[in-house]
């Protein structure tokens, strides 16, 4: 490990607390360096790491034989450090919550879905268990036979954090909202219109993404990751195949590539107008929502004629992506990039000029820098709270490798600031496709799959548009999918939500919640 390896603030804390975590592995799971640890160090070692800056990404779990296999992954400085830990089924994994906050909820998930014992967990209660199935039945258990399906009873015995006193009241919302989007659950606690405290109750939408994708193939996989979200059906697909490749060892042509980063800067714009719109629309700025969605309507209709559908959906493969573009289509996307760009300048200095919409946007739903910090909030949400970490830029994957990333950010963390690191990143994005567009390769846009000789694992690691997305994927010796496990960043930017809302009016939840966006698909695995 060279001296300027940014995990060797880790290396160091652990030795300052006595402890070997001995050496590290390069290669199995790259870009990341894997750390074998026993369950005995399994605590320690995170304390180290915290103790040591690094920032807390995942957690995933599996069968190993008869035992079990835990995976956290964490980050410093574009360096990516996973612990790996075998235990037996029936031995307990000591809870990383009470070190990283955000780990409580995929224990939680894992508990339900493999049965793993967290000891010192501070949350007992299910999560993901909505009474589809018997608490002493895991889906995720290779020994698990799925019953048929059948009317599942409601959840409605789930124990909320309750609070007392006089004009404290409770107000449910949800799981099914006014509006035509998923379910989720959240009960506010307010004194009169101030909300004191937001408790989210998430899982409806459980999809049993990670038992769907076991023993499909490469090509079964792609189809599956660009489901997991539908607004991020580019960046979960490049995420897992991305995995896949580095799996098998398959070189994707430098075309693919770039046309790979083309297609997410296209989903980045796109989700960013619609959002900055209902955002506005939320203040009653319906202009705002008029001329966004407008502007965003014609972005999908040209991917609809170039790359033959609105959301991308299919676009990316295993070794490369579906289908090319013509010099012609490649120009004429380059030329509505600019007229987009200089479209959504006049708007958004429209937004800003409006003293009234700034009014309501500033100050509201802030998250200070220091709980973005400690929950490891990414993407444009953390970047608003001055976390400045973005993939492309930090730890950078081809095509981003060759190119020079701005990463707009501020400190605030309120709404305005959210908006406007998202209204920076369209920009960012229209000149980053003009730039992938004008220096576009020749060659193939993809390499013929190849199954691997022998079981084998892989990492992938992407920037979505609301940021980090990671992907692990295990294979056999026929390359068929062992495990797979997506890591959507609403896993971190949903417990956000609920502290940023503490202190406002409940009017200015919608405006809070617009402003995070967090997928109910991409955490409902």
């Amino acid at each position: 490990m060279t001296d300027d390896n940014p995990l060797l603030p880790f290396i160091d804390a652990c030795r300052r607390n006595g402890l070997d975590p001995g050496p590290m592995d390069p290669a199995t799971l790259a870009p990341a360096s894997l750390l074998r640890v026993d369950v005995s160090q399994w605590l320690e070692l995170a304390q180290a790491a915290k103790s040591a800056g690094l920032r807390w990404c995942a957690f995933w779990a599996g069968e190993y034989g008869t035992d079990m296999e835990a995976y956290s992954c964490m980050e410093r400085a574009g360096a990516y450090l996973i612990l790996r830990c075998r235990f037996g089924r029936e031995q307990a994994l000591p809870s990383l919550a009470p070190v990283f906050p955000s780990a409580d909820r995929p224990e939680r998930h894992a508990r339900d879905l493999l049965g793993i014992v967290f000891k010192d967990q501070p949350d007992e209660r299910r999560w993901t268990r909505h009474h589809a199935w018997k608490a002493t039945e895991h889906p995720l258990r290779s020994d698990f036979h799925a019953q048929p399906p059948g009317p599942t009873p409601a959840d409605h015995e789930y124990p909320f954090v309750t609070a007392h006193g006089p004009g404290i009241v409770e107000i449910p919302v949800g799981p099914v909202h006014a509006g035509v989007i998923e379910p989720g659950h959240f009960r506010f606690q307010a004194m009169g219109e101030i909300i004191l405290n937001l408790e989210e109750r998430l899982g409806y939408v459980h999809k049993g993404i990670e038992k769907a994708a076991v023993g499909r193939d490469a090509n079964g996989l792609a189809r599956l990751a660009g489901r997991i979200s539908g607004d991020s059906t580019v960046a979960h697909g490049w995420a897992a195949c991305q995995a896949l490749e580095r799996a098998a060892q398959i070189d994707v042509p430098r075309r693919a590539l770039w046309l790979r980063a083309v297609l997410a800067e296209r989903e980045r714009v796109a989700n960013h107008l619609g959002d900055i719109g209902a955002i506005c629309n939320d203040a009653a700025f319906a202009f705002a929502q008029y001329q966004l969605t407008r502007l965003r309507e014609d972005s999908l209709r040209e991917n609809a004629t170039v790359f033959g559908h609105r959301l991308l959906m299919d676009c990316v493969i295993p070794g490369g992506v579906a289908g090319d573009i013509t010099a012609d289509q490649a120009r004429d996307m380059r030329n509505n990039a600019i007229t987009l760009a200089a479209e959504v300048k006049q708007v958004i200095q429209i937004l800003e000029d409006s003293e009234s919409l700034e009014d309501r946007l500033m100050r509201t739903g802030r998250l200070a820098p220091e709980l973005a910090a400690e929950l490891g909030v990414i993407g444009f949400a953390g970047r608003a709270s001055g976390q400045v970490y973005d993939v492309r830029a930090d730890a950078p994957y081809a095509p981003y490798d060759q190119f020079e990333v701005r990463v707009p950010h501020y400190r605030a963390g309120d709404v305005a600031a959210r908006a406007k690191v998202r209204s920076e990143e369209i920009t960012v994005s229209l000149e980053m496709m003009a730039r992938l567009l004008d220096s576009l390769p020749n060659g193939p846009c993809r390499t013929p799959w190849h199954a691997p000789a022998q079981a084998c694992a892989g990492l992938g690691i992407v920037e979505g548009w609301r940021g980090e997305i990671l992907s692990y994927v295990s294979l056999d010796e026929h390359g068929q999918v062992t495990r797979f496990f997506p890591r959507d960043p609403s896993w971190l930017i949903w417990p956000a939500l609920e502290l940023c809302v503490q202190g406002n009016i409940v009017p200015d939840f919608p405006l809070c919640n617009k402003s995070m966006n967090g997928s109910y698909s991409g955490h409902d695995l």
